[in-house]
Order: structure tokens, then sequence, then C-alpha cells
């Protein structure tokens, strides 16, 4: 559930109707003031065969930046009134911004896209197309990611592989956020209230009809990226255990086997005792066994440790993210 401040700014003009579709991108930046500017122009640039027949409404999500992303942001707005900005009052993370976006976006459909430009605007007009087509979601296949190091591309291969093998529902191999999502998805999204989110997982989980276009992933057009491979590693644990119960079972099957294994081998010692004396204990041995299922059972508490502290997080019932402010955009 997404909280809220009293203090939401709203232009004075009310909402209208309107004749066209709206498409919402949803845009979370976190110290992106160089990246801005570039996005702005490139993807106005590139929906320029949209202009017409659709509207389009830019929805920043300022997830807590300390440069002066939110002045570049609004100093944008006196020439594109079709900006809106959500204010969060201070870092809650990606995942938290892009839900702050979704409940946010007043689009006939809601397209999540980066502003270093990773996610080329031009694949939009691909996506409204197979909208159109009858699509309820058309996700963005990353064909190609050369400009990524070695270490992104394997770490993330391997993450993505290991996460359709424990998940209960698959993720398409290759897509990130940018996808777009028609109203029925996004109103389906917003409806689920739980705070240990992985965006990628629940995008999958809700279904509708989805079909996909491919695209190559360039560079980084302007500025450096927030995310560290602590970061990383930090949200891929937060899909698996957000999305999954299976670590939790396979520790089921670990100890089960575990247990027929001790069963047979005290057999084993017990009827050897009898028929040939007792051994000479040894400490090697000894050792190494309490040392083995030791280190497995601190590995399995530290799993189950996940799980509770996600409980934890679910009971308190704290709001996803908190808005400091949100200046829709203007009405023409």
């Amino acid at each position: 559930m997404a909280g809220s401040s009293r203090d939401t700014l709203l232009d004075d003009s009310s909402p209208v109707h309107r004749d066209r579709p709206l498409i919402t991108l949803i845009i979370p930046v976190f110290n992106e003031e160089q990246s801005i500017p570039v996005f702005l122009d490139r993807t106005t640039a590139a929906l320029e065969p949209l202009r017409g027949r659709f509207d389009v409404e830019y929805l920043f999500v300022n997830d807590g930046s300390r440069d002066a992303t939110e002045r570049t942001i609004l100093a944008s707005r006196k020439d594109r009134p079709e900006i809106s900005l959500v204010n969060l009052s201070r870092n809650f993370g990606k995942e938290a911004a892009l839900s702050a976006g979704l409940t946010h976006a007043r689009g006939d459909a809601a397209i999540p896209i980066d502003v270093d430009l990773q996610d080329p605007p031009e694949v939009i007009l691909q996506m409204v197309r197979k909208w159109q087509d009858g699509a309820k979601v058309v996700n963005a296949r990353r064909a190609r990611r050369d400009a990524d190091t070695w270490a992104k591309r394997t770490s993330a291969g391997l993450f993505y592989r290991l996460f359709n093998v424990l998940a209960d529902h698959p993720i398409p191999t290759g897509v990130g956020d940018f996808r777009l999502l028609d109203r029925e998805v996004v109103d389906a999204i917003c409806a689920m209230g739980e705070r240990s989110r992985f965006n990628k997982a629940i995008f999958s989980w809700v279904g509708f009809e989805t079909t996909e276009v491919e695209y190559d992933r360039p560079a980084r057009a302007e500025g450096d990226s927030q995310w560290s491979y602590w970061k990383l590693w930090k949200l891929a644990l937060d899909g698996i255990f957000a999305s999954s119960t299976t670590p939790l079972r396979i520790w089921t099957y670990v100890g089960l086997s575990m247990a027929v294994a001790s069963l047979f081998y005290s057999a084993f010692l017990f009827f050897r005792t009898l028929l040939l004396g007792v051994d000479t204990p040894g400490y090697a041995s000894t050792a190494i066994l309490i040392l083995t299922f030791g280190g497995m059972n601190m590995f399995a508490l530290g799993i189950i440790g996940e799980y509770v502290g996600r409980i934890y997080t679910e009971v308190r019932q704290r709001p996803l993210y908190i808005v400091r402010s949100y200046i829709q955009q203007k009405e023409n």
C-alpha cells in the first residue's frame, strides 16, 4: 500500500475529458540531473509519430535525489506541460519508486522507462502498435547488451536462470522493467498490497495477454549508474525470497535426506560394533561431521531469517513509500 502526504500539489487546471488515449511514461530518477534534458529531447523526438493520435505524460518519480534533479524537472515543465512529478520524502529504492509511478499514472497505458536511455524510446512505437493490436502487456526483451560489462551480463544471466528454477511464476529472460502495461494491468498491480516487492515478478504474476519486442541495449547516454553490485545482490535476494517459497521447500527435502542417511549410518555403526567391536574414536571424522552439519544448519537458519524479516516488514504495515509532493501535468 502506497503512502502519501497531505501536501499534495496539483495544478489549478482541473482534469478534462481526453479525446485521445493517454500514454504515461514512468521515469524513476535518483541523482540524474545530467540525464534528464538529454532524455526529454530524444524521447520527444522519438514519439513525434504519435502526436495527434495519442497524448503522452512524462511522470517523473524523484526518489529522494540529493542533487538538482527536482529543479531540473521543474525547469523542464515550463516548456513541456506534459510533465508530472512525484517527489518522495527520501530514497526508498527503485522498486518503491516504480510502484509510486504506477499508482500515480493516469494513462490508458503505462511504460516504465529508465532516464539513462539504455531503454531506447524509439522502441515505444513498436510497443504501442502491439498494444493497439490487442496485447495487454508488451515486454521489451534485450536481444543484445554488449554495452554492459561482462560481469553484469553474466550475473544477470545467472540470476534469471536461478530465479526461473525457483519461482512459481517465471519471468521472461532478458526483460527488465521496460514494458508497456495496459490500464487494466496497472490497476491489478496497484491492488496488490505487498511491501516486499519485486516488480518484474509481479508483472509476470498478474498474467494477461502478453507479447514482446526486441532491442539492442545501448550504453548510458549521460551520468553514472546508481546501481552497485551490492545493490544488485540485495535486489536479487528480494526477488527470490519475495516471489518463491522454494528455498524453504528445498531444505525440507535436504533435512529429510539427511535424516534418512543418518538412520542408515546409525544402523551401520550399530551392527558393525556388534560384529567387529569398538574402533578407536577419530577426531577428524567427528570434527568434519560437526562442522558440516553446523554450517548447513546456519545456512538454513539464514534462509528462514530472510523470510521472517519479510514477514516482519509485512506485519508492520508501513507504507511502501511516502509522497512529499505531487505536481500533475497541465491539461491542454
